[in-house]
């Protein structure tokens, strides 16, 4: 049963709690504790208060110094408006202003408001007369519908549940009796996150007049494929589809079969905000914990995504369904964020020793723990990838330039997936312009971005750890699980100007990444790009005890970064066109291939004590003058199957200084959590150029390849050896054969044309290896063997 509640009222009981003091710390002026209870108002038989006046003897008790406590019975608290907690709201570090549920689980703060219709038939469709403000999310019987779009939503299709390149193409604009007020919705050109834009009208040639696009900080076109439209009438066609005509205050819908409107509960968003600790510097908001409660059905916020974080590909809103702006010592804990239309959680500015703890997040249409201080703290700040203060004219000095950031805080044993449901430049866990924040025991996975991303190098201090992040970057590409980037005040977008800073300022990057962003003891995955990606300028870095399952490791451009003692599984390390004299270093790695460097002249410190599973890709560093200590063979995994990637006391491993560490922490802790969080897939290992696993057949972009393996398969198909990838048999209308692949082709080299690179194919494990180290570019470029000729052709990897 759903409990309506539209005020608050509370009964006020006096519980008497006798404290112990510590020596040394003052008594509160009263030692009571007094407890608010809150029910329905239909619950209270007198006394009935509303919200504000709850709130109101809430701020005049905590001001007399007693501790509060406000417990909510159950129900569903439809908010009119934020509730806003200010300084006047504080506790103290002994009673603490608390607000949770009575019972966990039963208490639902909603941002929608249940409104009553009268259905009429329209057609095939339903309408109803509804006199409300626009609204961008409409709730039947407490399930999202989905706004009038095409091409329709198909669950089934990865990026943005349907794509059509064709969705505001003049031939269809054409059908649009007057389209003001539909969304068009897009990737980046170079997939680099998604845009959003509005549209005001049609102009005389038909095109549409746009206003957006400012959700993303690389300033981009369109991408011409992954692009659909909604909020168009005309493309009300599907069930469970609605569309409100704003100008005529009607609502129609597309019922599904079998849903009974005349009993279904009808509610529409209405605020983006449920909760705001608001602040500041001087005058925080301190001691609140907020716990067991259920936020929900806040509105849709991409186009208020306009702040560009510095030189970021990231531009955010400043909101989410609770908001932290100015505040000590908050607790967050044991809550669910569900069906929200924007953020979850958004730490902005200044705060302190925020705890973010044991909470389940998903199904929302942004990020869902942010930390961004606020760019007043920078010194010499740039806002997009061009930008650059000349050295001449820059703040030399160390470190942030004032508090108005958040730092020393933690997100910790969090149930994070399914997030970015609208926008696409997300994150589990997003951090920028902030210090020390512990990310630890979060389960993050199905994220269309990075599940943790740090937008640049201010100010570090970072321990990102025991976290499981998997299933990302699945509907853009050339990111990471972990993505990070350090455009900071030693960063320049001409390269050539950044060597020469680099040497007549060397350790530059020190004073904006002061300190060093620790990375351990996680298990990464990433099938569309890197397992840990270090982007432009990514700097002060110690890396070490983590599991990459697919992506490999890159480190671009930028000082200082240790790599140690990680598993990387089919796939390798990715070093991309280092400066000189880096310091950087990869020592005691276990790799399941070659490395991969792109235009890369220097080495940094050390490349050496690896641990490779096949001669050839040992043989393959050492030309490049690395890794002559290192050692290949068989790793001897305790459990690979079972995701156990420990090595055996008799393994080879460990003689070139590998240690092993815990297989069984990653994620969330809390007992309920567990019980609900998914695990990553464990990937078929491929070991050897010779293991038995190489005459096995290989599905990949819609075609079945196997190993070239006999001397016969080599004379029938006239190759030059024994190796290469034959295709077997092809899918009609799949990458590959869209690509100019067709049965019988040979596959013997990848190449990359545009960063330099060859790998030679010897069998299916190398052409799969090769594909998850570059399908981040979008296509693979592969040189075939047809009729005995070599062809180059060009397949595209996106979906």
């Amino acid at each position: 049963m759903r409990i309506t509640l539209f005020v608050f009222s509370f009964i006020l009981i006096a519980c008497t709690e006798q404290k112990s003091i510590p020596k040394g710390e003052s008594s509160l002026s009263s030692e009571q504790k007094e407890v608010l209870r809150v029910y329905p108002n239909h619950s209270i038989q007198q006394n009935g208060l509303s919200l504000i006046n709850a709130l109101s003897q809430a701020r005049t008790l905590l001001a007399s110094g007693k501790g509060v406590e406000l417990k909510l019975s159950a129900g569903t608290y439809y908010l009119t408006q934020p509730i806003v907690l200010g300084p006047e709201f504080s506790g103290t570090k002994e009673q603490p202003f608390s607000i949770g549920a009575e019972q966990a689980g039963t208490v639902i703060f909603s941002a929608a408001k249940q409104v009553s219709v009268q259905w009429q038939t329209h057609n095939h469709l339903m309408k109803a007369d509804l006199s409300e403000q626009v609204f961008n999310q409409l709730f039947i019987n407490g399930e999202q519908q989905i706004r009038a779009r095409y091409p329709n939503f198909d669950a089934s299709v990865k990026v943005f549940n349907g794509h059509a390149a064709d969705a505001i193409s003049a031939e269809r604009v054409a059908k649009w009796k007057n389209p003001v007020g539909g969304i068009v919705h897009t990737l980046h050109a170079g997939r680099w996150g998604g845009m959003h834009y509005q549209i005001n009208g049609v102009d005389k040639n038909g095109e549409l007049i746009l206003d957006g696009g400012f959700q993303n900080n690389r300033h981009s076109p369109m991408h011409e494929k992954y692009r659909y439209v909604e909020n168009i009438f005309e493309e009300l066609d599907a069930p469970g589809e609605w569309y409100f005509d704003d100008k005529a205050n009607v609502l129609y819908f597309y019922p599904p079969t079998g849903l009974d409107l005349k009993t279904s509960t009808v509610e529409i968003s209405q605020l983006a905000h449920l909760i705001e600790l608001r602040g500041n510097v001087e005058n925080p908001v301190k001691h609140i914990n907020i716990d067991g409660i259920t936020f929900t059905q806040t509105s849709q916020t991409f186009m208020q995504t306009k702040e560009p974080l510095l030189r970021s590909d990231w531009t955010i809103y400043r909101g989410g369904a609770v908001v932290m702006d100015g505040s000590e010592h908050i607790s967050l804990t044991n809550n669910v964020f569900n069906r929200l239309g924007g953020n979850a959680i958004f730490v902005s500015n200044y705060n302190r020793d925020i705890n973010i703890a044991s909470n389940e997040i998903y199904d929302i249409g942004a990020s869902a723990i942010s930390f961004v201080g606020h760019p007043s703290a920078v010194r010499s700040p740039s806002f997009e990838y061009h930008e650059f203060v000349d050295i001449a004219d820059m703040d030399l000095a160390l470190g942030p330039q004032n508090e108005n950031y958040p730092a020393q805080s933690i997100a910790t044993d969090n149930l994070i997936h399914d997030i970015g449901r609208v926008e696409k430049q997300v994150a589990g866990v997003q951090l920028s312009m902030t210090s020390k924040i512990t990310v630890s025991h979060n389960s993050i996975y199905r994220v269309p971005r990075a599940g943790i991303n740090a937008s640049e190098g201010t100010w570090g201090g970072h321990i990102i750890e025991y976290n499981d992040v998997f299933d990302t970057v699945l509907e853009t590409g050339d990111h990471g699980a972990f993505n990070s980037w350090g455009r900071d005040r030693f960063w320049h977008p001409d390269r050539s100007k950044m060597d020469a800073l680099a040497k007549t300022h060397p350790g530059l990057y020190k004073i904006d990444a002061m300190h060093p962003v620790i990375i351990r003891n996680n298990r990464f995955q990433c099938d569309y790009g890197w397992d840990i990606d270090l982007d432009d300028g990514s700097s002060n870095y110690q890396i070490y005890n983590n599991v990459a399952l697919s992506g490999g490791l890159k480190l671009r451009e930028g000082f200082n970064r240790m790599v140690e003692n990680n598993v990387i599984l089919n796939n390798s390390f990715h070093p991309h066109v280092w400066f000189e004299n880096s310091e950087d270093s990869f020592r005691h790695n276990i790799i399941l291939a070659s490395h991969k460097p792109i235009l890369n002249n220097f080495w940094g410190n050390e490349i050496d004590h690896n641990f490779f599973t096949t001669e050839a890709a040992l043989k393959k560093a050492q030309t490049l003058g690395l890794d002559s200590h290192s050692k290949f063979g068989d790793p001897e995994f305790f459990d690979a199957e079972n995701g156990d990637y420990r090595v055996s006391d008799i393994s080879l491993a460990k003689s070139i200084g590998f240690k092993n560490f815990a297989m069984d922490e990653f994620g969330v802790k809390t007992q309920h959590l567990k019980q609900k969080a998914e695990q990553p897939p464990f990937p078929t290992l491929y070991l050897s150029n010779n293991d038995s696993s190489s005459s096995n057949e290989l599905a990949l972009l819609g075609a079945n390849f196997k190993s070239v393996i006999t001397l016969g398969e080599q004379s029938a198909l006239g190759l030059p050896e024994i190796a290469g990838a034959l295709i077997l048999d092809i899918t009609a209308g799949s990458n590959a054969e869209l690509g100019g692949l067709r049965k019988g082709d040979v596959i013997v080299r990848v190449i990359d044309s545009e960063f330099g690179g060859l790998d030679k194919i010897v069998n299916i494990n190398d052409l799969l290896t090769s594909y998850r180290s570059r399908k981040w570019r979008g296509v693979l470029e592969v040189v075939i063997v047809r009729n005995q000729k070599e062809q180059l052709l060009v397949v595209s990897v996106l979906e």
